[in-house]
């Protein structure tokens, strides 16, 4: 705005319009006493999403001010709504004095609130983490980098597609991605919520080395490993002044720089995420997934890595074996159950020491962390006899910290208020000058009347007295006959009609201290509150590798606890291509099913690698296939498995095609969308891959479905040799095994009795003899009357087929049925004549007497029968 616009309006909305001016997208928060004041489209908006008053203060600029306000004490709830809903919030405070300031009092920009740079408690999910993203796409390579600002996690890594960078975004769920407006994102991106563009300068590589180096007080990144990825240094040097900006702080619990390898980890794309409800459901809740069933963690910060493993599990062996020692060696002797009770007054370290190195932590933040502290002696108690090697290295990790402990314990009050604003925070005999502010500013009156007391025993007066007056202050009062007894350091403040009023130099002492002892009391509390920061930033890197080292002990409990309480097995982890799993479970279902679950087997290795599954629907196809994905993945995290017992090769990637649901927003049909989860499987699966197609094809014609499904099983047997579980209702690619080699047909067992179904869930060798779907629909409460229809079409469906589709003699055929297996329409019948149109082609009719006629045709209607 120019100076001429601005001169048309108040020195207040100027000051206003010029801070606003510098933050254009944000909503801005500006301080006028009590109140936080928003103006103008602010404040429309404001109204709309937090349901507050839009008002009018005035006129600026000869037009009236439309206006909304949150109190000061309440605007944390207002600010956390926002930014729940994707808003940034930019905090104006006043940082001068109303009683010097001539004209508007100075503001400035205290702190940016967005949604990927949430540090205060009340603005983040304890359980989640809160992630700020930056992208820079270049010639088909990404470089990514994220930020926990509430943590201090700081990583990047580069990627090869733009699949690859979807894939990340959906297992990072951040709160809020950066890109570089001058380059296009991926639609599917754009479509997120707390996405923002930045200038191509954030992204140059300059800039950003210089700002790394500086962060972690380095000569050049070569130490980090990533002087190799040039995109994802670029995004780092975004994040990182980024984040600055909106902290107006140097972030100094930011402490070192993570690169990431895909090629490290088991590999999870979008769809797979998904369909494992892994911490979230199809229906977008947190209920039934396989984190509900494993968490039982002591402590935030071990719920949020509990996800994090989950979303990228390992392929390291070593790393996983020590993990799976470190559990052996919790369940011995229940040491598990000592540890878990020990870890429960940790708290939330991790947060805590972030707003402590922002000089945002607040009172309670301070206690939780001092109970921490004091927890540490027993946590190493209990790590003793320590024979599983990452115990051990945690044991080291885990410091103790007396001297923080017993300081805190000094300082701060049990109980203490939520902020230090009003003060009552510090304790009693912390600090002698604190203690007198707080003695004069609590017990003024006891010390006036043993002043009065001491004073009359001193002038041997009876009638002296002391007092206070808003105008002259404290004062000792005598009679006029009185007043020339005085002693001589009595000094004369003011002559009445019948007294006088004087002051000594220990009342005028006692006046300076009393009269601003509760504002002294206040700034001296909030000077120690401030230098107790000080002390705990200056052990902040102990203090991090301690926290991080604690939230890993308390994951590894949980998982003990679970292994012991839900009878899971350790599986063998192996580098050889081999998924066996014996009795294997689903791990959420056989937790939320009444009845006891049915376990079943499942043995792939090279020989083997596909099995064909076929079997009614609600039989179990769905379940069993995601349950040797859920154990691959627990297996591949250290984890302990819902088994009898597994031997697991380390698995590069897990595909799932499973389920139906639509892109309308992108434009892609359910049948698109499958097509397009299929491609992606095919283009990137390798034989160390596992894959899980459920129904493909179903979502077009009998005909084109049914090719698409067969070529897709053939390509996956044949060309990738993936460990692959198909699940069809089409029974035509029952016959693959004698066309391919290393596929088996397994089936989910149901029992039929009068017309009703009862689901076995048992897999069987062999193909299904039937699809019960008209008993299916049944159960799902279809009227009988279209049931009873449904049958006598089906009768007639089958007789066209059996009419027009020849039967093969030989079980090669790819259209070969069993007696039991209903007839389709089969695409991949041979087109070979039968043998009743073989002996009709060969006869001379004109050579047949009328008998030989007539036994030829009672022949072929035998054949035929």
């Amino acid at each position: 705005m120019s100076k001429e616009d601005l001169s048309q309006h108040t020195p207040m909305m100027q000051q206003y319009l010029r801070l606003k001016a510098e933050h254009p997208q944000q909503m801005l928060f500006y301080r006028m006493g009590d109140f936080y004041e928003l103006f103008y489209d602010d404040a429309k908006r404001a109204a709309k999403l937090l349901d507050i008053s839009l008002t009018a203060r005035g006129k600026s600029g000869g037009n009236p001010i439309p206006m909304a306000g949150v109190p000061y004490h309440a605007a944390e709830g207002y600010i956390a709504r926002l930014v729940r809903q994707g808003e940034s919030v930019v905090i104006c405070e006043q940082v001068g004095d109303p009683a010097t300031s001539k004209g508007p009092v100075d503001r400035q920009v205290a702190r940016i609130v967005t949604p990927g740079t949430l540090t205060d408690e009340a603005f983040l999910e304890a359980t989640s983490d809160n992630l700020l993203v930056a992208v820079l796409c270049q010639n088909n390579l990404t470089g990514l980098a994220q930020l926990d600002l509430s943590s201090g996690r700081f990583s990047l890594l580069q990627l090869d597609s733009e699949t690859d960078l979807i894939a990340e975004i959906e297992r990072l769920q951040p709160a809020e991605i950066l890109y570089d407006e001058s380059v296009a994102l991926p639609p599917e991106l754009l479509q997120r919520k707390g996405i923002h563009h930045q200038p191509p300068w954030y992204f140059e590589q300059g800039t950003a080395e210089r700002l790394l180096c500086q962060q972690f007080s380095v000569s050049n990144l070569d130490g980090f490993g990533c002087t190799h990825l040039p995109l994802a240094i670029c995004a780092a040097g975004c994040l990182l002044q980024y984040a600055r900006d909106t902290q107006r702080s140097s972030l100094p619990h930011i402490r070192r720089l993570q690169v990431e390898d895909r090629s490290e980890t088991l590999q999870l794309d979008a769809a797979t995420r998904r369909n494992l409800e892994l911490d979230m459901n199809l229906s977008g809740g947190r209920e039934n997934t396989l984190a509900s069933v494993l968490d039982r963690t002591q402590t935030a910060m071990g719920s949020r890595l509990l996800k994090r493993w989950l979303h990228r599990p390992l392929r390291d062996l070593s790393r996983l074996q020590q993990r799976q020692d470190a559990i052996r060696w919790l369940l011995e002797d229940y040491r598990f159950e000592r540890l878990a009770e020990a870890l429960q007054p940790i708290g939330d370290c991790e947060r805590i020491l972030s707003r402590v190195a922002l000089r945002s932590a607040r009172p309670r933040d301070l206690e939780r962390l001092r109970d921490a502290l004091q927890a540490l002696p027993s946590i190493q108690a209990a790590m003793q006899s320590v024979d599983a090697i990452r115990i051990a290295e945690l044991s080291t990790e885990i410091a103790e910290f007396p001297t923080l402990a017993a300081l805190l314990q000094r300082a701060i009050i049990d109980g203490p208020p939520v902020v230090i604003r009003d003060g009552g925070v510090i304790a009693s005999g912390y600090d002698a000058e604190l203690d007198e502010l707080r003695g004069l500013s609590e017990h003024a009156g006891d010390y006036l009347l043993q002043l009065e007391k001491r004073e009359r025993e001193r002038t041997d007066i009876a009638t002296l007295k002391v007092g206070y007056n808003r105008v002259h202050g404290y004062y000792i009062e005598l009679s006029r006959s009185q007043s020339g007894t005085v002693p001589a350091d009595y000094i004369r403040r003011q002559t009445l009609k019948n007294a006088e009023r004087f002051i000594t130099p220990e009342l005028k002492e006692f006046e300076d201290k009393a009269l601003s002892a509760k504002g002294r009391a206040l700034a001296r509390e909030k000077q120690l509150y401030e230098a107790l920061l000080e002390v705990l930033a200056e052990q902040l890197g102990p203090l991090q590798l301690s926290a991080s080292a604690l939230a890993e002990l308390d994951l590894l409990c949980c998982l003990a606890e679970r292994a012991e309480s839900l009878n899971y097995c350790r599986p063998e982890l192996t580098q050889e291509p081999v998924i066996e799993i014996t009795a294997g479970r689903h791990p959420v279902v056989e937790q939320v099913n009444d009845t006891p679950f049915v376990a079943n087997d499942l043995y792939l290795n090279r020989e083997q690698p596909m099995q064909i599954i076929t079997g009614p629907n609600m039989g179990g196809k769905s379940t069993y296939m995601r349950q040797v994905a859920l154990i691959t993945l627990l297996a591949q995290i250290g984890s302990y498995v819902p088994a009898e017992a597994a031997r697991i090769g380390l698995t590069d990637r897990i595909f799932t095609r499973m389920g139906s649901s639509d892109d309308l927003a992108g434009g892609r049909s359910t049948f698109m969308v499958e097509m397009h989860e299929t491609a992606n499987i095919l283009h990137n699966a390798s034989p160390n891959s596992l894959v899980l197609m459920d129904e493909v094809g179903r979502g077009t014609s009998t005909f084109d479905g049914l090719s698409l499904a067969w070529s897709c099983a053939e390509y996956l047997a044949r060309e990738i040799r993936a460990f692959t579980l198909f699940a069809t209702h089409y029974f035509e690619l029952t016959a693959l095994p004698e066309l391919a080699s290393g596929v088996n047909n397994v089936h989910l067992t149901a029992v039929e009795h009068n017309d009703h179904i009862v689901f076995m869930h048992e897999v069987q060798q062999g193909p299904a003899s039937q699809s019960y779907g008209l008993q299916v629909a049944q159960l799902a409460g279809i009227p009988t009357e279209v049931i009873n229809n449904a049958r006598d079409k089906l009768v007639l469906l089958e007789q066209d087929s059996r009419s027009s589709a020849s039967q093969p003699e030989r079980n090669p055929d790819p259209g070969y049925h069993s007696p039991d297996t209903p007839v389709q329409s089969d695409l991949f019948v041979t087109s070979r004549p039968s043998r009743v149109e073989t002996q009709l082609r060969e006869l001379q009719l004109d050579d047949l007497t009328p008998r030989q006629a007539l036994e030829t045709l009672y022949a072929l209607k035998q054949l035929m029968d």
